[in-house]
This record gives structure tokens, sequence and C-alpha cells, in this order.
């Protein structure tokens, strides 16, 4: 990618929308260029939209933001994929090589790949291929290419999820006259800008703790084994808060300030500041945070069962996500699952600035799409195409006039003058008068051409 290009990525998350402007050297290093992060105002619930007249408000503004801060045309973004319906399936896909040529070939490894795309299941739609394993003669084998084999067969991670998803997405899109330049699975880039090589091939479950949702992969041998969206997040114990008398804005502060996962045995009251706002019962406030925990909890340990890897997680618990900074979250999955648990944010050695949002496990999401992204999202006007026609008229002078061709975005018109553009001889030359027929039809044309020029960017 070149220097005047960029990548846009939109995180449309539950409590959140953010969209970040980087780009990537040859190494695939991320620079931050800019960044906008504005609420989701109850448009997004579950990882999913919900509202999409309001969710297109405000990714339109968000992306109006973008461009001014870079001072640039946005042309397309790539966007995330989430919502409680995903998770990944198993599709088995197996070639029997010829005899004679029992040598497995980028040929044979692309059909492979054809099927697993092609792949509709019932109900659901095909939204990733998440990973794939390679058997020859029912070895394992990473690296199938160039190998002798009478037999190969692939097992794919595919994942799906409810039809509507793109659909939603795409009609919120259609407001911010940019295009979609693809969809990114949010909670595989997240693990793939935090977790390292040796945490994969050893074996992880990876959890990114979500507003509305909490997203579970399992990697095993440094290939992703099980995926899958749980539908509560922090916005839920949020909301438990606010049974104990509080609005929800004020359960969500009370709980990022003095909630702990784990139950205090020590009796304690904060008082409130305001006078028309109850006092806060630590032990009752840590009660329900508790409470929600287990069962969001219980459902992590169910996955991980189910994943069949749950005896082989050599790295333990990593845990990122705006709601993973719950004080002692750490402490209380290590308990209740019996392994060590890691917080973890996005690796530095992907991202050379912004420190701020590189150590925050709320981003970790957004710059795994990042990451991911590989197409220049820069708009690129279309290029002016010149034509020159020769008129035969009694001075035998020529003239010059210009056309545009309309671009996605809008231009002002579809023939337009060039205000530099000089004045013909017959223009400058009082003396020589042509006809009437050719003065008529000049006139006409010089008020056509005029027309197109006073129109509007309809961007």
């Amino acid at each position: 990618m070149t220097q005047s290009g960029f990548i846009v990525v939109i995180d449309l998350g539950t409590s959140k929308i953010t969209g970040v402007i980087g780009r990537k050297n040859d190494n695939g290093v991320i620079s931050i260029l800019h960044h906008v992060t504005l609420p989701s105002e109850d448009s997004i619930r579950r990882g999913a939209i919900y509202n999409i007249g309001k969710a297109g408000s405000i990714v339109s503004k968000l992306v109006k933001m973008l461009e001014h801060k870079m001072d640039a045309s946005i042309g397309k973004v790539f966007v995330s994929l989430g919502g409680r319906s995903l998770y990944t399936t198993l599709l088995r896909e197996e070639m029997t090589l010829a005899a004679e040529n029992g040598i497995v070939t980028n040929e044979i490894i692309d059909k492979l790949n054809a099927s697993a795309k092609n792949y509709q299941p019932d109900l659901k739609s095909n939204y990733d291929i998440a990973d794939v394993e390679y058997f020859l003669d029912d070895k394992s084998e990473k690296s199938p290419i160039g190998v002798a084999s009478e037999n190969i067969k692939a097992i794919f991670r595919i994942v799906v999820g409810r039809p509507n998803l793109i659909t939603n997405i795409q009609k919120v899109i259609e407001k911010t006259n940019v295009e979609i330049a693809d969809y990114i699975i949010s909670s595989t880039a997240a693990a793939d800008i935090v977790l390292t090589d040796e945490e994969k091939d050893l074996g992880c479950a990876f959890v990114d703790f979500g507003a509305g949702t909490t997203d579970v992969v399992v990697y095993k041998g440094g290939i992703l084994r099980h995926m899958v969206t749980i539908p509560f997040g922090g916005k839920n114990i949020t909301r438990d808060i606010t049974e104990l008398n509080f609005v929800e804005s004020d359960a969500e502060q009370y709980k990022v300030k003095f909630g702990k996962a784990k139950e205090s045995n020590e009796g304690f009251t904060f008082s409130s500041p305001f006078s028309s706002k109850p006092d806060i019962d630590l032990v009752e406030l840590n009660k329900v945070i508790v409470l929600r925990l287990d069962e969001i909890t219980a459902n992590i340990k169910e996955q991980i069962q189910l994943s069949e890897y749950g005896d082989e997680l050599g790295a333990g618990i990593v845990i990122t996500g705006g709601a993973s900074q719950l004080k002692n979250l750490d402490l209380y999955l290590s308990q209740k699952l019996g392994m060590p648990v890691r917080k973890a944010t996005a690796r530095k050695t992907f991202v050379n600035n912004a420190p701020e949002l590189v150590s925050s496990p709320s981003m970790s999401s957004l710059l795994g799409m990042l990451l991911k992204a590989n197409e220049n999202c820069e708009y690129i006007p279309p290029k002016v195409i010149v034509v020159e026609e020769e008129h035969e008229e009694a001075t035998e002078d020529t003239e010059t006039t210009r056309s545009t061709t309309k671009g996605n975005r809008g231009w002002g018109g579809i023939f337009g003058k060039d205000p530099k553009e000089k004045k013909s001889k017959n223009d400058s030359t009082p003396n020589k008068t042509p006809d009437k027929k050719g003065k008529l039809g000049d006139a006409m044309k010089d008020m056509f051409i005029g027309f197109f020029d006073d129109s509007e960017d309809d961007r």
C-alpha cells in the first residue's frame, strides 16, 4: 500500500461504535492515524444490529468525523461481524489422489477450500473459514502441498450464524455512502493480535468479555478448535446493579469504580456525593456482580468442555475486552476454572504508536481487525476523460470540450467546463460574426453546459 492510502475499520459494539484509520508497513506493523468512538445508544444488542435507523445515523456521523480528521474521503470500510448466534461448526472434506500422481498440489487444496466456502448449513449462513486441519493418510500435516499421499482429508472450522447479521449491517452502511470492503469476525481478530503462537500451540481458551456478549475461542496445536458467542456480557452486570435502585449510568460507574469479582465480607457503605441518590452498599454490589459472573463463567466452562480440549490447555485462560477490566476478575476465573488466567491487550509488536489504544482491552478487536484488513480504503475519484471534437466553422477553428464520468461518491455534473480553459478564437475575435444558425447553436450549448456547472456535489 502506498503512503497516500489507508485502512478503515469499524467495530459495531453493543455499548460503543468505534472507527479507526491506520496504515501498515511492509512488515505488517500498524500505525494508527485517527480514531473516533461514539455511544451505540442501544442500537446494537448482544453484538447484533437492533435499530437499523439509529445505528446508520451513528455510523454515518462517525465516517464524516474520520474524514474530517483525515482530510480525505473514505471509499470503503471493513466492518466487524459478531453476535450471539455465531459459532463454529465442523466440515469434513476428503479426496483420494490418483495412484500414479499421488502428490498434494495447490489445485487440490484450492478445490477443498472452494467446497468449504460454498458450504451452506441449514437455516444459517456461512460467514468465514476460521481454520483448517489437513490429514494425509490419517496423519496430521500442517503443510500438505508437495507431500505424497494416497488420501487427503481436510477438517474445516466454519463460522456460521443467523442470515440477517450481514443483511442488517449492509442496511446500516448503505446510509454512509461508502462500500463494505469485507466483514471480519471480531472474536478471531482479537485473538490473532492478543495471543502468542506459543499460547495457541500449547492450548488456551481466549475469552473476550464485551458489553453484550462474551466470546470464547479455544486453540490447541496452533489451530482454532472451537468458537462460540455467549449472549451475556458486562452490560448484563450493569443492569443487575440497577435493581439496587440505581439508574443505568450510575450503575455502570459504580461497577467500574467499586465493583470486584468476589464477595466482600467487610460491611461497608459508600455515601453518594449526590444527596438525591441512594448510598452504595458494597457488600450487596459485589454480591450482584458475582451472581451474574457465576452464570457467565458456567457458560464459559461448558464451552471449554464442549471443545473436547478442556484438559489440554497448557497456556490456561487469556482474557481481554472492555468488561475484563473488572477488579479481581482474573483471580475469580482462575479459582472457578482451575487454570491460570492472563489479562491481555494487543501485542505492542504489531502497533508502533497510540499506546493508549494498545493498552486498552476494549480495543483488542478493533486493532485485530486492522491486522487482518489488507485493502486501501481511500476514495479515489474517477479520472477526467478529455475528449477533443473538431467543428467545421467559417473560421475553421476548433473548440475543446470536457466530459467526466460520475463516480460512486458523486461529481458536480456529467459535463463540466474547466474554469481555466481558454476561450476559443470565435470568443476573442469580435470582427468575425458567425451566421445566425451557428450563433443560436453556440448559445444553446453554453446554456446546457452552464446548467450542469451549477449543480451541487451530491456526495
